[in-house]
């Protein structure tokens, strides 16, 4: 397993993608300024942040968006082969919310929540980008 990176939901994505480019220096990976999602990267490192529309999160899960006491973060973990380890943690007591599912042609993903209510992404991906 291998974290792959810490993505913030947010409600106003323009604003917080000015903050972490404009502001904060980090580089953005494909310029999406108005959203839904952008990863950054620092100058060093192999690790990143994201964002995320908060919203369209929410819709993902089938829950309701509500920016008081929506969801915040969440901790993406990519793993090799997603159905053995979705099969293997809930055989532990983990709940899936969402998935094993495709998110996109490049990755497919599940969602579940640790005892805190925090959103972890399971990822495993598909397709590397060229």
């Amino acid at each position: 397993m291998e974290l792959a990176q810490v993505r913030l939901l947010v409600s106003d994505f323009a604003a917080c993608y000015r903050f972490y480019a404009d502001v904060l220096g980090l580089k953005p990976q494909s310029g999406a300024t108005q959203g839904p999602y952008e990863k950054f990267s620092p100058t060093t490192g192999s690790a990143g942040i994201a964002l995320q529309d908060r919203s369209t999160m929410a819709e993902l899960l089938g829950e309701l968006h509500d920016t008081a006491t929506g969801h915040r973060s969440l901790v993406v973990l990519r793993v090799d082969d997603l159905d053995t380890y979705c099969e293997r943690i809930t055989q532990r007591g983990a709940v899936l919310l969402h998935g094993p599912a495709p998110m996109t042609d490049r990755i497919r993903v599940a969602h579940l929540k640790d005892p805190e209510g925090n959103l972890v992404e399971l990822q495993e991906w598909l397709l590397l980008r060229a």
